[in-house]
């Protein structure tokens, strides 16, 4: 079976028979991602990849798939892997153009102002070496060739390297001592891949771990002599849906797509039996029992994901307070009621609570992962909640827990503490709303949050979490441009620019960065609101109106009159149509596509919310 879940993408469900006919008639770029969230072999992915240049060459929109171009290069054969490459993104909602290097064309591609790869200016560039294509006498050369590369690509195209890890081949020299041997090909794989991951650390570039993922699967069933010698193929073929199913993960971390919540059922997916029939001292879940250690597994997974800042939630047909009780006393149990953010526990169905998760944490659908041992809850999890990520789970409870890791839903290209942090900020919200609902005077109540706001330009220290918020805001984003960090950095140097990053505590903690914005000067006396994104578990506590004030203030403080904000419409940024009517703001234009563009007078009043304002890092100090 462990070969089959990672080879056979066994957390998805099968296709269906008439999968070539679905493609066939796929009419826009839903359609293609619903078709991609199938466990797809090789044939399926080729099909799915047609139809999806198909669409694109006939004109339709691929929406809501998000565009992504990336450039291919390795040493092996790539052209099977194009084709599954696109069809995977497709699976997390990437409409990925791919332009491959061809075949022996390392180095000239990416030191070649001119080559295919720098012309076409892709996002990213996908750097596929494996052990034949590198200098193996040396690991400095070898890191020193994936650096000249990656130099290449940032100076000719702006763009970042997806690198992949080294995998040795299963044969050895030495056997078990080959590791420790200087010259073999297990020893400097080992070195060559802590010295890539060492020299990422701090850059835009990013390490796609191909040599664990060899290892998961075993080197002997990784690599294929015969499959290399007929066709040069890097790796089984075999393997082909796994490799690009891993690529299309990082891809969409890139553009801030990994979920942030993981919602539980509880009877047989969590501890076994059922709690309302067997009470508590009746489930099965604990140290000694075969069974119950495979639950404890499942909550050991649950409870190692929210320490990396995924938020935890329940939905389950119980009662509440007889639910609850396991949490609270049996003395097993891993999870504990405070590690939950939002229980939904109660007779409703399934899709309907999983919305109440999802309103109550202020999340998008598309940010959710729900996991539920029962094939009917998922079929119609899947049927009706088609954003929301549902994994097929095995018979066995034990490989609930590694199907789960395997599905990689939670895939992150960086980091910090403050995404060690999200779960805390999300579970405390989640109270926060609570309360709100509860109160009869929402500006009293708000008040009595006793919330303070931080502004500080662009620096160093909120890179990355600047450039994570960039590219994965989707909701609350008035034009929805996307910057790296590389763009983040330049931002930070440059004069004629506001930069913002705001962050918001409270009583309840400390809710980070919530919101970014940029202005850039269109002419002396007028900026425009380049980039204007918030965090929506904020939304409703004033922070729009307090980020106004506070480029208002800026502008006035620089001689600036006019500050001109654009809507740009995308398939998830209505929320935010009316923004800036809302703030006060005259349209000056209303363009076919939507694109509307708003005025407002630098000394408007902007009616503070309650909160303290602090701010810091400021070349101009602010009355």
């Amino acid at each position: 079976m462990s070969e089959e879940l990672y080879s056979e993408l066994a957390w998805l469900p099968q296709p269906p028979e008439d999968f070539r006919k679905r493609c066939r008639a796929a009419a826009d770029g839903a359609a293609a991602m619903q078709l991609a969230g199938y466990a797809l072999d090789e044939n399926h992915l080729r099909q799915l990849a047609d139809a999806i240049a198909r669409l694109q060459t006939q004109g339709q929109s691929l929406a809501p798939l998000t565009p992504f171009k990336l450039g291919v290069l390795g040493n092996a054969t790539l052209e099977p892997l194009v084709p599954a490459l696109v069809a995977s993104a497709a699976r997390y909602g990437i409409a990925l153009e791919c332009v491959p290097a061809a075949f022996g064309q390392t180095v000239q591609e990416a030191l070649s102002a001119d080559s295919v790869i720098n012309r076409a200016k892709p996002d990213a560039v996908l750097v596929a070496i494996d052990y034949r294509g590198l200098p193996l006498g040396s690991v400095t050369d070898a890191l020193n060739l994936l650096q000249s590369l990656r130099d290449g690509f940032r100076k000719h195209a702006g763009a970042l390297s997806i690198l992949a890890t080294v995998a040795p081949p299963p044969e050895t020299l030495f056997g078990s001592l080959d590791r420790s041997v200087a010259g073999t090909l297990r020893n400097f794989s080992a070195a060559f891949n802590a010295g890539l991951t060492e020299s990422v650390a701090g850059t835009q570039d990013v390490v796609f771990d191909v040599g664990a993922l060899a290892e998961t699967v075993g080197l002997a069933n990784w690599y294929s002599p015969t499959q290399w010698n007929i066709a040069k193929f890097g790796f089984d073929a075999k393997f082909l849906p796994l490799y690009s199913d891993h690529a299309g993960r990082i891809v969409a971390a890139l553009r801030g797509k990994s979920r942030r919540c993981l919602i539980l059922d509880l009877d047989n997916t969590i501890w076994g039996g059922v709690i309302g029939d067997d009470g508590i001292e009746g489930i099965v879940i604990g140290q000694g029992d075969a069974t119950g250690e495979a639950y404890l597994e499942v909550q050991r997974a649950a409870l190692a994901l929210r320490e990396r800042g995924v938020v935890l939630a329940v939905a389950s047909k119980n009662s509440d307070e007889i639910a609850r009780s396991v949490f609270r006393e049996h003395p097993e149990m891993l999870l504990r009621e405070n590690h939950i953010a939002v229980f939904q526990i109660n007779w409703n169905d399934k899709v309907s609570n999983i919305r109440a998760i999802a309103d109550r944490l202020s999340l998008g659908l598309d940010s959710l992962v729900f996991l539920d041992d029962n094939p009917f809850e998922r079929g119609l999890v899947r049927e009706m909640l088609p954003e929301v990520a549902v994994p097929e789970l095995p018979d066995d409870p034990a490989l609930y827990a590694r199907t789960l890791a395997a599905a990689g839903y939670f895939e992150a290209i960086a980091f910090s503490q403050e995404d060690r942090k999200r779960a805390q900020f999300y579970q405390e919200n989640a109270r926060r709303t609570e309360l709100a609902e509860q109160a009869t005077d929402l500006g009293a109540y708000l008040a009595s949050l006793n919330m303070r706001i931080d502004f500080r330009p662009f620096d160093a220290a909120g890179r990355s979490r600047i450039a994570q918020l960039i590219n994965k805001s989707n909701q609350f984003n008035l034009t929805t441009r996307r910057y790296s960090e590389i763009d983040v950095a330049a931002m930070e140097s440059d004069k004629s620019l506001l930069t913002l990053q705001v962050r918001l505590a409270d009583n309840f903690g400390d809710n980070g960065m919530i919101s970014v914005a940029v202005c850039k000067p269109r002419s002396p006396e007028e900026w425009e609101i380049d980039t204007w994104l918030m965090s929506c578990r904020v939304l409703g506590r004033g922070v729009e109106q307090m980020v106004l004030r506070e480029i208002l203030l800026h502008a006035k403080a620089n001689g600036v009159r006019r500050v001109i904000g654009v809507y740009r419409p995308t398939e998830r940024n209505d929320l935010v149509r009316d923004h800036y009517e809302k703030l006060g703001f005259k349209l000056v234009t209303r363009e076919q596509s939507g694109v509307t563009t708003w005025e407002l007078d630098a000394g408007a009043d902007v009616e503070p919310a309650p909160m303290t304002v602090e701010r810091s890092g400021f070349e101009r100090t602010l009355v």
